[in-house]
């Protein structure tokens, strides 16, 4: 019998503006995972009063960015005029296709009185068919996201299909995200219904087909292979996947591209400040 975990991704730790993230995609030997080709799990971290992100104005072309909370807020802004608070639980869904701009930011309050941020994100990349589509934001609060529970199990699904549920967010190609929280002793069986998958567990005690699981690493499963996921200790974790990408991607800086020419394009664009702007912004980010 195969085993069950193919290949098993060590974090990067990365400083992004003072808050230390740990990185699991990109990586090597392994680009992506189904669309997900970028991943960060950032937290959880205590912002003191007068503290917290901010993350300067940034264009983005040929992906979808993820943002999902478990702890604190954030305040998106971007080009297309969208303000829109995260709070935990809610998926934040931006398309950037031919070019959008975003800022991530602490709100007022949040900066005011101090507080905890813990969460992930994550950058899907869009088929070739879809990298130049027109930009677009989606956000989905948690109450319209599918839950699926069984005994021991609490199951949100973020993006995408799993145990025959569709999340509302605008895929563009087979995905699946899906948050699992499993108490003591509890497990589901993950069917290959999806041609690459990986588990990431963020804290806890959990196995994959009886193999250890380490929190903060991104176990990439065998495909074609049902996958048990049973934790000895009360367990968070998410699967994240879907189908093979439509070939490779070139990845720099922000912006993901199936050919050089749209990344040049995209930097020659920014570095003559050729994108509309995010209304009541003046910082950005300089190109590199």
């Amino acid at each position: 019998m195969p085993a069950p975990i193919a290949t098993l991704l060590k974090p990067n730790t990365r400083d992004i503006g003072g808050l230390l993230v740990q990185r699991l995609l990109p990586s090597h030997p392994i680009q992506m995972v189904g669309p997900f080709i970028f991943f960060d799990h950032f937290g959880p971290v205590q912002f003191p009063p007068g503290r917290g992100i901010d993350v300067r104005p940034h264009p983005h072309i040929g992906l979808a960015t993820v943002t999902y909370l478990f702890e604190g807020g954030q305040v998106h802004r971007d080009s297309l005029g969208n303000v829109q608070a995260i709070v935990p639980g809610d998926v934040n869904w931006m398309t950037a296709g031919q070019g959008i701009v975003h800022s991530e930011r602490t709100g007022p309050k949040d900066r005011a009185a101090g507080h905890r941020l813990h969460g992930l994100q994550t950058w899907v990349a869009l088929p070739k068919s879809h990298e130049n589509v027109e930009p677009s934001f989606s956000h989905h609060p948690r109450a319209s996201l599918p839950e699926i529970e069984e005994p021991g199990v609490t199951m949100r699904l973020l993006a995408g299909t799993a145990f025959g549920r569709r999340a509302p967010t605008p895929t563009f190609s087979p995905m699946i995200y899906l948050a699992i929280d499993l108490a003591a002793g509890g497990g589901v069986d993950l069917p290959p219904e999806h041609q690459e998958r990986g588990v990431y567990v963020i804290d806890g005690d959990v196995e994959v087909g009886g193999v250890p699981a380490p929190v903060g690493h991104l176990a990439v499963l065998a495909s074609d292979l049902t996958a048990r996921i049973e934790a000895k200790s009360a367990s968070r974790l998410v699967v994240l996947g879907g189908a093979k990408m439509d070939g490779a991607r070139l990845i720099w800086w922000n912006f993901v591209a199936s050919s050089k020419e749209l990344i040049d394009s995209a930097s020659a664009r920014w570095r003559e400040q050729a994108y509309p702007p995010v209304p009541d912004e003046t910082e950005f980010i300089p190109l590199p």
